[in-house]
């Protein structure tokens, strides 16, 4: 039996829950959480080594009481048909607060301009992570400004309306085709971060990176910046939940 949306039912002699993100505990059927699965197959992992508590394991924190936190999100319908939403990385943490980008790209993707939608957290100084999206258009005379107001009509929490919807050319992708968020956060950081260090004449560029992950965002001084001025951008960036390098530059 199968049903359009869902990847099926439990295989033989397996079982999944489905799990709040943040507290462990069973979510009900249609409510989304991390998907937990155990079954014969499920191990801890390969032993890579000895630390002074024990074994180094490979799939260390993974698999807890036999179940594999697998890294999805997720539902049971009350069939047990299971659906996939999105991976527990891509959630936006606001306030502490979980919310799943799936939210944001669908609402976005109901407008009929819209042909692609990305959804990711942009480091904010009060909230941790606020939701911002990247779209793509059919119909390139489409204001940034009617989108977000479109998302935050349309979004299914007033917590996931996007502070701001950007239309780059195209949205990136990975080498075999599938969304590559971890560019959409780096840039994300890169803009938040540039007009937090605006006013500050001797910062001649911001970037950042998030390929390993947590942003890392790295700040490049003029060659003729005074002493004091790496400690007010490290004083102002250190308010965001990321990594800052600041470094010279060479004069030319």
């Amino acid at each position: 039996m199968r049903r359009p949306g869902s990847v099926g039912r439990r295989l033989l002699y397996q079982h999944i829950r489905i799990a709040d993100p943040d507290t462990g505990a069973e979510r009900p059927a249609g409510e989304v959480g991390t998907i937990l699965i155990s079954d014969p197959t499920v191990f801890p992992g390969y032993v890579l080594g000895r630390a002074v508590d024990g074994h180094l394991i490979s799939a260390q924190g993974k698999v807890t009481d036999g179940w594999l936190d697998t890294g999805d999100l997720g539902y049971l319908d009350t069939d047990g048909f299971l659906h996939l939403t999105g991976r527990a990385k891509d959630l936006i943490i606001r306030g502490g607060h979980n919310i799943d980008p799936r939210g944001i790209e669908d609402a976005l993707l109901s407008h009929p301009a819209v042909s692609g939608a990305q959804a990711v957290g942009q480091p904010d100084e009060r909230a941790g992570e606020a939701p911002v999206a990247y779209v793509t258009l059919r119909d390139g005379m489409v204001g940034e400004d009617e989108l977000r107001a479109w998302a935050a009509a349309h979004v299914p929490e007033p917590a996931a309306a996007p502070k701001a919807v950007r239309v780059p050319g195209a949205l990136p992708v990975t080498a075999v085709g599938k969304p590559h968020k971890l560019a959409l956060r780096a840039d994300a950081a890169r803009r938040v971060l540039g007009e937090v260090l605006g006013d500050i004449e001797q910062v001649a560029e911001v970037s950042a990176d998030a390929d390993s992950g947590p942003v890392t965002v790295t700040v490049t001084l003029r060659a003729s910046a005074p002493a004091g001025t790496a400690s007010e951008v490290e004083r102002r960036v250190g308010a965001f939940a990321v990594t800052c390098r600041v470094v010279g530059q060479h004069p030319r």
